[in-house]
């Protein structure tokens, strides 16, 4: 299955570690960012990585050149930021089948297995892994409703009255319906064209979407002290592991 990655950003938030750099190129653990999201799609099996790029696009390109562990990635240039489904847009043309998403500023020890495995079954045209999350913090993220068979019926971006705290994670697997929505989505609020818009799309179609429960942990690293604390919780795995 192809994979995703979402790695277009400036990281405004994780100054001062952007000043000089793309957010996907911060260093965790000693290494880029990004590179630990490309490890986690290596060990699903990816066959390509597909990594949307923009702000300081080179430095990303330069370090990684075509490939990383043997695994070829090809770029899609996001040319303003405009939203996830517009970043989503710019990679539809290199996708051939069902693929992975992941956010490229997420960092994940969890059952992300699952979420492929219930794609492949060919039961469902999406899948999400969701955590819950204390109510208070549901509104920094894309909220979902699932009904009684785990489906999600709804979701919501950031919103100020969250009506759950069961969140996307930022991994996701999709079937190219999902590109179809993605160019129908106008413009939110916020100026942007949302990834949860498209979704909300994709659902009113009758398409099935299935909500897969987090077992494990990921930090969204969007500010300085959230690398900190996944660079710890890394070092912890690492020392463990010896």
């Amino acid at each position: 299955m192809q994979a995703v990655v979402l790695a277009a950003g400036k990281g405004t938030r994780l100054r001062p570690l952007t000043e000089d750099k793309p957010k996907a190129m911060v260093e965790v653990d000693g290494k880029p960012l990004v590179a630990h999201v490309f490890d986690r799609l290596i060990e699903l099996d990816a066959s390509e990585l597909i990594a949307v790029v923009g702000y300081q696009k080179e430095q990303i390109i330069e370090h990684f050149g075509d490939e990383y562990r043997d695994t070829p990635i090809t770029y899609a240039h996001q040319r303003e930021q405009a939203g996830l489904a517009h970043a989503l847009l710019t990679a539809e043309e290199h996708i051939d089948d069902d693929f992975m998403l992941m956010l490229g500023d997420n960092i994940f020890q969890a059952n992300l297995a699952d979420v492929v495995n219930r794609q492949r079954e060919n039961i469902t045209d999406a899948a999400f892994l969701v955590e819950e999350v204390p109510y208070e913090e549901a509104s920094r993220y894309g909220v979902c409703d699932t009904n009684e068979y785990g489906e999600i019926v709804n979701v919501v971006e950031k919103p100020e009255d969250p009506p759950s705290n069961l969140v996307m994670t930022g991994f996701y697997t999709f079937t190219p319906a999902i590109f179809h929505a993605a160019h129908l989505v106008q413009p939110s609020d916020r100026g942007e064209y949302e990834l949860s818009d498209a979704i909300d799309l994709l659902i009113e179609s009758g398409r099935t979407i299935d909500a897969i429960r987090m077992d494990g942990w990921r930090i969204d690293v969007g500010y300085p002290e959230d690398r900190d604390e996944a660079e710890e919780r890394l070092q912890e795995l690492e020392a463990s592991a010896k």
